[in-house]
């Protein structure tokens, strides 16, 4: 299933029948990737004296109550509202889903007692390219990604710095594959978000950015077409399912 998509001047193909799922899936389970201090997520049958809506426990279907937070517990995409007096919705504010993107991989750089993506790392990674999205795996890559329990491990992050070069660069949507691309403890600056949608000029409403995501180490650099699949919820910030499809030509 080929599609041949017009960007720009370009003419490019990508095969439909091959999609790469760079997303994190949510288990009611204590091996589910966590962070900010929460409780795992649960999935539980609903239950109404005895009854119990499982048919395992005889009742005719499955009817499951879903408790879990987007920002920890799991793959999600954000938008300016995470930071804003506002509350901003994710649902209204991202209105397209196809983004051309590019798949880079850092290692995080040591800066005192922590690590981090510097701009020079950006730089070098992207040059003269321009995309719409960027998706950094960081390494080391591995899929204890998936089971990673993040609080109080001081994970590596974005500079400011670096953060506001891929702004200058037209970058719209930011994946990453940790829980922020701020500092854990920062005493609530958030550099990072705050040069990311310009919160001391004109807000990016329509600029995302995706935590927790997965990029197999089967996954090359390069150039591919994202589809940034989102739940329709009103608030802030909604679970999501980012897909690339290889440029094939």
């Amino acid at each position: 299933m080929i599609a041949t998509i017009q960007y720009n001047s370009r003419k490019l193909q990508i095969d439909f029948s091959k999609p790469l799922d760079i997303s994190i899936p949510l288990i009611s389970s204590d091996k589910n990737v966590n962070a900010w201090y929460v409780d795992a997520p649960k999935i539980e049958p609903v239950k109404d004296g005895e009854w119990t809506a499982a048919v395992s426990k005889g009742a005719d279907i499955n009817f499951n109550n879903i408790q879990f937070n987007p920002h920890a517990h799991g793959t999600h995409t954000e938008c300016v509202g995470h930071i804003t007096e506002k509350v901003h919705s994710i649902n209204q504010n991202l209105k397209t889903f196809f983004f051309l993107a590019e798949v880079i991989t850092v290692a995080p750089e040591n800066d005192g007692e922590d690590k981090i993506i510097s701009k020079k790392q950006l730089q070098f990674a992207l040059g003269n390219k321009k995309r719409d999205a960027i998706v950094l795996r960081t390494i080391p890559n591995t899929r204890e990604k998936h089971s990673r329990q993040y609080s109080n491990t001081n994970w590596p992050y974005l500079k400011a710095d670096a953060v506001k070069f891929l702004v200058n660069k037209g970058i719209k949507h930011l994946l990453i594959d940790l829980p922020s691309i701020d500092k854990e403890k920062d005493s609530g600056e958030l550099l990072g978000h705050r040069e990311f949608w310009n919160t001391k000029g004109e807000l990016r409403l329509d600029a995302t950015i995706t935590e927790f995501i997965y990029v197999s180490n089967k996954i090359e650099d390069g150039e591919y077409f994202l589809n940034l699949q989102i739940a329709p919820f009103e608030n802030d910030a909604t679970p999501s399912k980012p897909i690339l499809y290889k440029v094939i030509n």
